[in-house]
C-alpha cells in the first residue's frame, strides 16, 4: 500500500516516516497514519521517506600486496532511522553516492596491506572494517547499516589461470609422492615375503632331510635286528637300490618329464651308495658336533 495525499491531510504508510515543514521549515515527523495539515498556517508534507532495509551493490577494483588486481563485490543493507529520519531527509542528496564512495575510501586503503591469498582469507575482516566505517559516519546522517556482505572476490583471469596451473602442480606432486611411498612399501613387503619363503623353504628341507635321515636309520635298525647275519652296510645298499628303481620308475610315470641321461649299470649304482651313505654319514656328525 503506497502513501496518499488529499491536500489537507496525508495518509502514512506502515513502512514509511513523512517530514512535515512549516513555512519551510523542518517541524514535526508524521509516523504511520492518517495526519492533518492546515496550509493556511503554512503546513505541509515535504516528503515521505521509506524505512524498509535497502540493498546497495559495490564493486570495487584495486590492488593486492603482491600487485594482483581484483574486484570485490560488496553488499550493503541499510536503512532510515525513523527517529531521525529528518537528518536523513535534509542532510544527504544522495546516500547511496555517499555510502559508495565510503566503502571505495576504506577498501582501497586495506586491501593493498594483505597479499591475495590472505584476503581470501580474511575477507570477513574487510567486511567489518567497512561496517564500522559507515555506522561511525552514515550515523550521523539518519542511516543504520544492517550488515555488510563481501559477496565476491574476482582475481584477474590471468591470475586465476595461474592459481589453477599452481593448484594442479603441487596435486600433482603430492601425488608423485604418495605413489612413491606407496611402491616403496610394496617393495619392503615384497622383499620381506621372499626372505620369510626363502627362511621357511630353508626351514622345511632341512626337516624333510633329517625326516629322511630318521626313516633310514630306523629301516636299517629293524631289518638288521629281522634278518641274522647282515650288516648295516648291506642293508643300506639294499634300500638305496630299492629307492633308486624307484625313482626310475616314476620319472617313467610322470607325463611332465623330459628326456633325462642317467648312468646305470651294478657300478654306478654302487657309486650313487656310496655318495648317499657319506652325505648322511657327514649330515650326522655335523648334527652331533651342533648338539
Amino acid at each position: 500500500m503506497g502513501n496518499a495525499f488529499f491536500g489537507c491531510c496525508a495518509c502514512i504508510d506502515q513502512a514509511s516516516v513523512g517530514v512535515v515543514e512549516k513555512w519551510g521549515r523542518f517541524e514535526r515527523l508524521a509516523f504511520p497514519g492518517l495526519h492533518l495539515f492546515n496550509p493556511l498556517a503554512g503546513q505541509w508534507l515535504a516528503g515521505v521517506l521509506s524505512t524498509r532495509i535497502h540493498s546497495l551493490d559495490v564493486r570495487i577494483e584495486t590492488k593486492t600486496k603482491d600487485n594482483v588486481f581484483v574486484q570485490l563485490l560488496c553488499s550493503i543493507q541499510y536503512r532510515i532511522v525513523k527517529e531521525n529520519a529528518d537528518d536523513a531527509f535534509y542532510e544527504l542528496q544522495n546516500p547511496r553516492e555517499q555510502i559508495q564512495a565510503y566503502v571505495f575510501d576504506v577498501v582501497r586503503a586495506l586491501v593493498p596491506r594483505m597479499t591475495l591469498d590472505e584476503l581470501f582469507e580474511q575477507k570477513s575482516d574487510v567486511a567489518k572494517a567497512v561496517l564500522e566505517e559507515l555506522e561511525k559516519v552514515m550515523g550521523g546522517y539518519g542511516y543504520n547499516i544492517e550488515h555488510i556482505l563481501m559477496v565476491d572476490i574476482i582475481p584477474d583471469p590471468s591470475v586465476r589461470k595461474a592459481m589453477n596451473e599452481i593448484n594442479a602442480a603441487q596435486r600433482l606432486q603430492l601425488a608423485s609422492v604418495y605413489k612413491g611411498e606407496a611402491e616403496k612399501v610394496l617393495l619392503v613387503k615384497k622383499a620381506e615375503a621372499e626372505a620369510e619363503a626363502k627362511f621357511l623353504g630353508g626351514v622345511g628341507v632341512a626337516r624333510q632331510r633329517q625326516a629322511i635321515t630318521d626313516g633310514l636309520r630306523e629301516n636299517i635298525l629293524n631289518f638288521s635286528h629281522k634278518v641274522e647275519g647282515t650288516s648295516a652296510k648291506e642293508v643300506m645298499d639294499l634300500i638305496l637300490v630299492t629307492q633308486y628303481f624307484d625313482t626310475l620308475k616314476d620319472l617313467g610315470n610322470s607325463s611332465k618329464s623330459t628326456t633325462v641321461f642317467l648312468p646305470h649299470g651294478p657300478g654306478h649304482v654302487r657309486d650313487i651308495g656310496d655318495q648317499i651313505r657319506n652325505g648322511m654319514l657327514e649330515a650326522s656328525s655335523a648334527q652331533l658336533n651342533a648338539e
